[in-house]
C-alpha cells in the first residue's frame, strides 16, 4: 500500500496543506472547499488552522469580510482583559439604560425583557448574553464599558491582529445593510486570533475557560460548523448573520476551535457574504467545509 505523504507548510504561506490523491481520486482538502464554494452564490472566505501542527488551508483568506456578531467574541476578549486587569470584575452589578438597547430588528433577549431599560444586570451576564444568546444590547453595553469601538479594536491590534476592523456599535449596524461592512475581517485574521485567544496567556485561564466555555455552549449556528460533525464533537464557536433582503443576505457565518479525535484543535473561520442562496444552502456549505477539514486532520 501506498504511504502518504504529509505536506507540512507554515500559516504564513499562502498555499494550503494537501492530501496525496487515492485510487480514487480523491481530491485535495483545497479544492474540496474550492468545490464546496462553487456551489454557492455569494463569496466565501476560509482559513483553517491545526493549532498543534500548524498545518493550514486557506481560501480567499486575505479578502475582507463582515463579521457581523463574529465581532463579539473580540469584544468579550476585551472585556474580559478589563476584567483580568482588575477594572472590572464578573459579578459587578453593571446599570443599563433604555439607551442601550438596540432596536427591534437586532436580536436582543436582554431588552425583550426589560424594553424600557432601568436595570442592573452583573457583568459576566452581560457577557454571557453577548456570545450564547448573540445579543445586540448586551454587547452595545460591553462596548460602552470598554470606552468604545475604537478601544475594542485597539485591544485587537495590539495583539499583532490588524486586517480586522470594530468599527461601529450593533445599534448603528442593525438597521443599516452597507454599515456592516465596516466591522470586517479577512478569514486570516480571524483564525489568528482564535490561535492567540487558545494559545497564548493574553487572558488569564479563568477568563480563557470562561469565554469557552460560553463559546461551547453557544446557542445560534447548530447547522453551521458544528452541523455535519459527530455527535459529541466539542466545537467552541461564535456565529454572524446579516438579514436577507431581496435575496441577499451579506453575512452567514461561523469561527471557532473543534477538537479532533487526536486531541489536536482545529482553528476555522468560514465566512459567506452577498450571497443569494438560501439558509439551508449557506448554512450547509459552512457545514460542509467544517465536515471535510474535520475529516482531512482526523485521519
Amino acid at each position: 500500500m501506498r504511504k502518504p505523504v504529509a505536506m507540512f507548510i507554515t500559516a504564513t504561506m499562502a498555499v494550503s496543506v494537501a492530501c496525496l490523491p487515492t485510487a480514487k481520486g480523491q481530491q485535495t482538502l483545497r479544492q474540496q472547499i474550492a468545490g464546496i464554494a462553487g456551489n454557492i452564490s455569494g463569496k466565501v472566505g476560509v482559513y483553517a488552522e491545526i493549532l498543534e501542527t500548524k498545518d493550514t488551508v486557506s481560501f480567499n483568506r486575505d479578502q475582507h469580510f463582515p463579521m457581523q456578531s463574529v465581532y463579539k467574541f473580540p469584544i468579550a476578549m476585551a472585556m474580559l482583559h478589563q476584567v483580568d486587569q482588575h477594572k472590572f470584575r464578573l459579578d459587578q452589578p453593571i446599570h443599563v439604560t433604555k439607551d442601550d438597547l438596540i432596536g427591534p430588528r437586532g436580536v436582543s433577549p436582554v431588552r425583550d425583557q426589560h424594553p424600557e431599560g432601568n436595570f442592573d444586570m452583573p457583568l459576566g451576564e452581560l457577557i454571557d448574553y453577548n456570545i450564547r444568546a448573540s445579543d445586540g444590547s448586551a454587547c452595545d453595553v460591553l462596548l460602552r464599558l470598554l470606552g468604545g469601538t475604537a478601544k475594542a479594536n485597539a485591544y485587537v491590534h495590539s495583539l499583532g491582529v490588524k486586517q480586522l476592523a470594530i468599527s461601529t456599535t450593533e445599534k448603528v449596524q442593525v438597521p443599516s445593510e452597507m454599515i456592516q461592512y465596516k466591522n470586517w475581517s479577512t478569514p486570516m485574521a480571524m483564525t489568528q486570533l482564535l490561535k492567540i485567544f487558545y494559545q497564548e496567556p493574553v487572558l488569564s485561564d479563568s477568563s480563557k475557560n470562561y469565554l469557552m466555555h460560553l463559546m461551547v455552549t453557544s446557542r445560534p449556528g447548530a447547522k453551521r460548523l458544528k452541523g455535519l460533525l459527530p455527535a459529541g464533537t466539542v466545537v467552541a464557536h461564535k456565529t454572524g448573520t446579516s438579514w436577507t433582503t431581496d435575496g441577499l443576505t451579506r453575512a452567514t457565518n461561523d469561527v471557532g476551535i473543534i477538537t479532533l479525535p487526536n486531541g489536536h484543535h482545529l482553528a476555522i473561520t468560514v465566512f459567506v457574504s452577498d450571497a443569494k442562496a438560501s439558509e439551508e444552502e449557506r448554512e450547509g456549505a459552512i457545514a460542509k467545509i467544517a465536515k471535510a477539514a474535520y475529516d482531512h486532520w482526523s485521519k
